[in-house]
């Protein structure tokens, strides 16, 4: 039998948010695999299914799906507790499902209230069985769509499921909007990694735009080395620099370093022989928003137990 030390105990915890006893029991039932030791905690945490269905779900994966005439796309965020069970093919099933589901629902639609495809029953019918199976809870968290009358939507999808971005141009015609696909792309790359708030300067809502000017002259006020007749001209200069940092189409390319994100849009709409215009982005980011609870310290669990 492997010898059980408290580093893979804590290791064993942190994977699967298990009580430091069941942890300890399941390293020395598994002689010390770590990876057999997670499979026992989940085994043995079926008959917690129900207690667990309150835990915190902050793993698992966003992921999209655009339809077959590409004038839509959709992006879900299915969560669950652990690394390891977002890895097991039955789970990933499930997303898929998700994913057919909220392709043909109305938007705003609760999801979990529809039918689930080729069964009987709903989708939280399935989801709550899953729970069962698995022994970790399972949120449908949230889903959006992106649609257009005339053009493209693209989707990327980032990280192996960390990230899902939705991008989409009106365009003049299908045919212009064909050819906006590697623009598309692109987009959506910059702004799974960059994470811009907003498409455009325009989109600021003017409460987070005033905002941002008190703060501007709060920090003139404190310099002060330009005359207050001056702030107007220095503040509305510095929101320009700001909306550079949080719009994506201020932002300069990664691509094309010396162009802006828009300069880039209107280049690709002029090589298509047409016009394009894009709609504000769909990101959602797994897990992001999510307090995710951080329990007692872990030496003091040890001191406990030692007791």
């Amino acid at each position: 039998m492997a010898q059980v030390n408290m580093k893979l105990v804590k290791e064993l915890r942190d994977r699967t948010q298990a009580g430091l006893g069941d942890c300890r029991s399941a390293i020395v039932e598994s002689e010390g695999d770590l990876d057999k030791a997670v499979e026992i905690i989940l085994k043995k945490g079926l008959a917690k299914s129900v207690k667990r269905a309150g835990t915190v779900a902050a793993e698992g994966v966003v992921a999209a799906r655009v339809a077959e005439d590409k004038k839509s796309a959709v992006a879900v965020e299915v969560n669950i507790q652990t690394d390891f069970a977002a890895r097991n093919k039955d789970y990933l099933a499930f997303v898929e499902n998700v994913l057919d589901i909220a392709s043909s629902a109305a938007d705003g639609a609760d999801l979990l209230a529809l039918p689930f495809p080729g069964g009987e029953g709903t989708l939280e019918d399935v989801r709550a069985a899953l729970v069962g199976v698995l022994g970790e809870n399972i949120t449908v968290r949230r889903w959006q769509r992106l649609t257009v009358k005339t053009g493209r939507v693209s989707a990327y999808v980032h990280m192996g499921g960390k990230i899902a971005v939705l991008m989409a141009a009106e365009c003049d015609s299908d045919a212009t909007g064909d050819k906006m696909d590697a623009y598309l792309q692109d987009a959506a790359m910059q702004v799974a990694a960059m994470a811009p708030l907003y498409l455009s300067a325009e989109n600021i809502p003017e409460p987070d735009r005033k905002a941002q000017s008190e703060i501007f002259a709060g920090q003139l006020r404190e310099e002060g080395k330009i005359p207050e007749v001056r702030w107007p001209q220095v503040i509305e200069g510095k929101l320009g620099k700001w909306a550079k940092e949080i719009c994506l189409l201020q932002s300069m390319s990664v691509i094309e370093t010396k162009k802006s994100m828009d300069e880039m849009r209107a280049e690709a709409a002029s090589s298509a022989g047409g016009e394009a215009q894009l709609l504000p982005f769909v990101r959602l980011e797994r897990g992001e928003g999510i307090e995710t609870p951080q329990g007692d310290d872990f030496a003091a669990e040890v001191a406990a137990m030692s007791k």
